[in-house]
């Protein structure tokens, strides 16, 4: 029974996601949030594009997501509606909590501990929100949970051989967020302490710590490179965010805007009980060289650190940064009740969980990451003005080429004007290289129509070419505007 324990714990958190994405698409709130449309549209161009290929991967968020979503979000359907991504989201929660279930039967033979887990990942609303939608963050719960169960493993095992598993699982966990870096980098380091706790020398810790970081780096380097290649740029690109948050300098500020984050989308019966987890997993890695790889779970707080210094770089405050905090909670919680007396076991994990639930309800339309991600919805609405004027006088048999628009601030309005009927390659952005190049100094002459962003996070690229000089978009007239968009159509 043990052994078929994580896969039962994983199969039973993918069916409830299952009900959930439901849930959510019924409500209509699959694709509220402007960047699971966005993400769509990327995994989407890299077949469908002016200039398709795998240039199209090169941008600022990493790559995994799009190219798993490549193939079937081809499919109208599964596009328009983001299926695609929903469905990579929902099987993204089974493994976590699988994963989890693992880790926690590997390091501690506890059960219950890895059940309480899955228990409190599927009781979040915002949690289970997200799984039912194509953001990335349920796949770096994924990747992250399954490395540090492969890492618990392999440490199990001796760490002799190269760590083939966990090193491709680090290295998909990089590949996911920017936040699964600091994840890796955390996961290898108490994979080193650990090893340590369990007698090998520091060179024999050592040794497996570059192993293990052998996986990921190279992974970073090749993303790198094709970036450099693609956008021109070796990470990601400056100025992309407007500096508006008044943690801007001030580290303890910006921290308490994350820990907050954490209490808000979660409530107290979630955190305090991680605090007593994270107590009785260092209990364990000092008293128990048998338990040691139960501190893996701690890499998983790593991930605050990503929000922590975007704020305090004035990053405008995103509830949402504090998600992956929410789940190291769950984590610790589980890994503390996994660590308890056998007979505290149950009764422990029947209070925790009854106590968040006390404060939460899983399907709650009201919750407040699904209203954080509406906050585009009246823009939407507004550029239905936009979206009409194109319908009535764009007339691609008439010649009249790709709508010029950037993706990196329209991947949206891109998704919204595939509603319509627009594909991708009906647009002209920043993945077209040396098109988009050279119509971005001056469209005229390139295009016949522009669409720009001019109000959110300062306005985008084009926005910010007119702001510079007027004489810009000399040559076309201002046809239609909404929901902070503007479009310009050549003058005939």
């Amino acid at each position: 029974m043990k052994k078929w324990w994580p896969v039962l714990v994983g199969c039973a958190a993918a069916a409830a996601g299952t009900a959930a994405a439901v849930f959510y698409a019924h409500a209509g709130l699959t694709l509220s949030h402007f960047d699971a449309r966005a993400h769509v549209v990327v995994a989407r161009r890299i077949l469908d594009s002016l200039t398709p290929g795998w240039q199209q991967i090169g941008a600022v968020w990493l790559p995994l997501p799009h190219l798993l979503q490549m193939v079937p979000v081809q499919v109208d359907g599964w596009y328009r509606s983001g299926a695609a991504g929903v469905a990579i989201s929902v099987a993204s929660t089974g493994v976590a909590a699988g994963a989890l279930a693992r880790l926690i039967l590997i390091s501690t033979g506890s059960m219950i501990g890895g059940a309480t887990g899955a228990a409190l990942l599927l009781a979040n609303p915002n949690l289970l929100y997200i799984q039912s939608t194509p953001m990335t963050e349920p796949l770096l719960l994924a990747t992250a949970f399954l490395s540090l169960a492969a890492l618990a493993d392999w440490i199990d095992r001796g760490a002799e051989e190269w760590p083939h598993a966990a090193g491709l699982a680090l290295t998909a966990t990089v590949m996911t967020r920017y936040e699964g870096w600091l994840i890796a980098a955390a996961a290898i380091a108490i994979a080193a302490a650990v090893l340590l706790r369990r007698g090998s020398t520091l060179p024999g810790a050592m040794r497996a710590a570059v192993r293990l970081s052998a996986y990921p780096a190279a992974a970073i380097a090749i993303f790198s490179a094709n970036s450099r290649w693609t956008i021109g740029t070796w990470m990601i690109p400056s100025g992309f965010f407007v500096p508006e948050n008044e943690a801007l300098g001030n580290a303890s500020l910006a921290w308490e805007q994350v820990r907050l984050s954490v209490y808000r989308l979660s409530g107290t019966a979630s955190v305090w009980p991680a605090y007593a987890g994270t107590a009785l997993v260092a209990l364990a890695f000092i008293a128990s060289r048998r338990r040691a790889p139960i501190a893996l779970v701690l890499a998983l707080l790593a991930a605050g650190v990503l929000p922590w210094y975007a704020y305090l770089q004035g990053h405008p405050l995103r509830v949402r940064y504090g998600l992956l905090l929410v789940a190291a909670c769950a984590a610790l919680t589980a890994a503390g009740v996994g660590l308890l007396w056998r007979a505290l076991r149950p009764i422990a994990a029947i209070v925790v969980v009854a106590a968040v639930l006390s404060q939460t309800r899983p399907l709650d339309r009201g919750a407040l990451l699904i209203a954080e991600s509406q906050r585009d919805a009246a823009n939407a609405a507004g550029r239905a003005a936009v979206t009409a004027y194109l319908l009535e006088h764009y007339n691609a048999a008439r010649g009249d080429g790709p709508i010029m628009m950037s993706m990196g601030s329209l991947a949206h309005y891109m998704h919204d004007l595939g509603r319509a009927g627009f594909d991708i390659h009906s647009f002209l952005h920043e993945g077209n290289g040396q098109a988009w190049q050279y119509a971005v100094l001056g469209p005229k002459g390139y295009v016949q129509w522009v669409v720009i962003e001019e109000r959110a996070e300062g306005g985008d690229s084009l926005y910010q070419a007119f702001k510079r000089d007027e004489r810009y978009l000399d040559g076309f007239e201002r046809v239609a505007e909404g929901g902070g968009v503007a479009l310009y159509r050549a003058v005939q």
